[in-house]
């Protein structure tokens, strides 16, 4: 392995070391959920779900039991390529993937959208049109019109998004992930020092045959191309992530001298049971890397044939490789003729996801079963409705207090 894998001794000296991560990466948690009210949003999922269970679940329709994403806020959606580079907006974070009600993905949507919108100060009556334009470019891609998916109908945000996903390359990828486009991980604030069992453990890992499979398969890489692990450090990545098993694997890949050397950055996360409820007599992996690996099979295909399902200190992780074109939906500011288009463009890319798993018979019934919903002059369900504005207070008044307990506590 390569010696610089070992911290220097005077960073070292200054980051966590193992046994005081889990006290910082709590900390450190609880303050990035208190950055805004969508940030704690993003990492309340438990909470959505506890909401969901006492007030609404009795009240939601009978939806086709399906792979659902489990945590569809706006960042766990964006720009995700496949092994040739061919990009798609996809669900590009499964943790909480099961086979369970898709319209659960509806209202978290719904939830993010309609906090997204107020922090962007539009008045109330956008939030009502979002959610009419979900339940349109939901039932459009059920009723396999795959028109609306067009990159051309997400309006201005999300297409800035794509488009910058298509042009970037691994320096990109580099810069944004590791700060420069050297073939080291920079030390400091996002990424920590490991262990030596760590550094071992990891190393013996991306040398198993599966982690080589997976890694010279993508890109066209010959199976013969040599591996060599150049940098490795536990990553300080995600909200409601945080505190699980999160590493970054820097590799190197040459097949001879003459071809030269390229480079991919491998993804180890710990995978834990989920929060999202699944449906009653669902046959789903017990093991929770592969649950993970299958929602994402066939909810996010591109992302999905990218993952292998391992474990790593005896805990269930899941790895995939980085793709500079994968990226989350940062959209710090929504006019409302965006936030209108965005809502239609996502649930959209919500209802293919789970209408490619049904029959025509089943999509037809479940396509019905949403228009049949509506609640006076509001052209969205009642449920959905409903459901979004109990949340938004609920998460609301969440977050205040979070921010009271926490963002204002000494350090």
């Amino acid at each position: 392995m390569s010696a610089v894998l070992s911290a220097p001794k005077r960073l070292a000296k200054i980051l966590p070391g193992i046994d005081d991560r889990q006290q910082l990466l709590l900390k450190q948690r609880n303050l990035k959920m208190a950055q805004s009210a969508h940030a704690y949003v993003r990492g309340a999922t438990v909470r959505f779900y506890d909401w969901l269970s006492i007030s609404a679940g009795r009240a939601l329709p009978q939806a086709p039991a399906v792979w659902i994403g489990g945590d569809c806020h706006l960042g766990n959606l964006g720009p995700v390529a496949n092994a040739k580079g061919k990009i798609r907006i996809q669900i590009r974070d499964l943790d909480q993937t099961v086979i369970g009600n898709p319209a659960h993905d509806l209202i978290r949507l719904g939830l993010s959208l309609a906090t997204a919108a107020r922090g962007s100060d539009l008045p109330g009556v956008t939030t009502a049109r979002m959610m009419e334009e979900m339940i349109i470019g939901y039932q459009r891609t059920l009723a396999s019109d795959a028109d609306v998916l067009r990159a051309g109908h997400a309006g201005r945000a999300i297409r800035q998004i794509l488009g910058r996903a298509t042009s970037r390359r691994w320096e990109h990828l580099a810069e944004e992930r590791l700060d420069h486009v050297k073939p080291t991980i920079p030390l400091g604030r996002r990424f920590w020092p490991l262990s030596d069992q760590e550094r071992d453990d990891i190393a013996a890992l991306v040398q198993t045959e599966d982690v080589r499979l997976l890694v010279t398969a993508l890109h066209g890489r010959a199976s013969d191309v040599a591996i060599e692990v150049l940098d490795a450090a536990y990553w300080m990545k995600g909200c409601s992530s945080l505190g699980r098993l999160r590493y970054a694997v820097l590799l190197g890949l040459e097949r001879s001298e003459t071809a030269g050397k390229s480079y991919c950055l491998l993804d180890i996360k710990e995978a834990v049971e989920s929060a999202a409820p699944r449906a009653p007599g669902a046959a789903m992996p017990l093991d929770d890397a592969f649950r993970v690996v299958e929602g994402a099979r066939h909810l996010s295909p591109y992302l999905g044939d990218r993952m292998l399902a391992t474990r790593l200190f005896g805990k269930p992780v899941v790895l995939r490789e980085l793709m500079p074109q994968d990226m989350k939906l940062e959209i710090e500011y929504l006019s409302q003729d965006d936030a209108a288009k965005a809502a239609r463009f996502l649930a959209a890319v919500l209802g293919y996801a789970h209408g490619r798993q049904m029959d025509e018979e089943t999509k037809r019934a479940w396509h019905d079963e949403l228009g049949r919903q509506h609640s006076g002059t509001l052209d969205a369900p009642s449920w959905l409705w409903t459901s979004v504005v109990d949340l938004v207070a609920h998460h609301e008044a969440g977050y205040l207090d979070h921010c009271r307990r926490y963002a204002s506590a000494p350090a």
